[in-house]
């Protein structure tokens, strides 16, 4: 028995890295999987790897950027297994560069991956399940998005990504506060793991290896599916609008953006007199995490 038995679960960009393992983790606990991506090819050897060991997956190519195709998804799922009860968005790309030499393309290919590829299956699936609810049908529906602390806290050279991810996060706060009342839960997790991007740079490729010495697997990316796979799980239904953290055997929750006390005048404030208000507030404020890369 595990904790996602009777489940069906979509997985996004699970040809490999993040996607993969978060696919194999959910059906080894129950879930009948959809292994979503664009390379046949690698989906196939996902789904051959979890029906070889006894689960139920198949695989799913429609574009997550085309809103039409990716309705695919969502209609796959429940012509196969008679259902959908959680999205898993992993699918990304990186497209680094410092924001001067950053083009439109650069640029739109991250928001189109990142930021609709989010949208696009969510929205299908949200509408498949708030029909359910006013059908009058119990809906204990998840969806599970993906950020990085690149968009929590900004990252040098990836603007883009940052920007994305950020967009990601505030997506899923209003997703939780909007859907709740359909049964739908929105999280997010911004994971740090061994990836197909993150080896692509040869000193992260370095420090992430895989050891030899048999310990502890710090950067494998199952040790984040493990929270992905609870929050896919009935058992996270009390749970919503929340980013978790997940590095190694840490789990935490990032705190969002939050006003301080501030500084009121209780009449407008003169040009002249700004400054003097924003040396007050600096002087109080905890400073927020450094951006990665600086």
């Amino acid at each position: 028995m595990g904790i996602c038995d009777g489940r069906v679960v979509v997985v996004t960009g699970a040809g490999g890295g993040l996607g993969a393992a978060h696919a194999k983790v959910l059906a080894a606990e129950g879930a009948s999987v959809i292994v979503n991506d664009i390379n046949r090819e690698a989906a196939q050897r996902v789904v051959d790897a979890i029906v070889a060991g006894g689960g139920k997956a198949v695989v799913n190519t429609s574009d997550i950027t085309n809103y039409g195709d990716s309705e695919n998804v969502v209609k796959q799922a429940i012509a196969t297994f008679a259902g959908l009860h959680a999205v898993v968005n992993n699918a990304g790309i990186n497209r680094d560069r410092m924001f001067a030499s950053m083009t439109e393309a650069d640029w739109d290919a991250i928001m189109a991956v990142h930021l609709k590829g989010h949208f696009c299956i969510s929205s299908h699936a949200v509408h498949y399940w708030r029909d359910e609810a006013k059908a009058g049908r119990a809906v204990d529906a998840r969806i599970i998005n993906t950020t990085s602390g690149a968009g929590l806290q900004g990252s040098i050279g990836q603007s883009n990504y940052a920007a994305a991810k950020a967009g990601i996060a505030a997506l899923t706060l209003n997703q939780a506060a909007e859907l709740g009342r359909y049964g739908i839960t929105a999280n997010a997790i911004a994971p740090a793991a061994r990836t197909g991007m993150t080896t692509a740079v040869e000193s992260m490729a370095t420090r992430m290896a895989k050891p030899d010495d048999g310990s502890f697997d710090y950067w494998a990316p199952e040790n984040v599916s493990s929270l992905v796979a609870w929050l896919a799980a009935s058992a996270s239904a009390a749970v919503t609008g929340r980013v978790f953290e997940a590095e190694g055997g840490k789990i935490s929750i990032a705190d969002g953006w939050r006003s301080t006390a501030g500084v009121d005048k209780g009449d407008r404030w003169q040009p002249a007199e700004v400054g003097a208000a924003v040396k007050q507030l600096l002087e109080q404020e905890v400073p927020a995490q450094k951006v990665y890369g600086t």
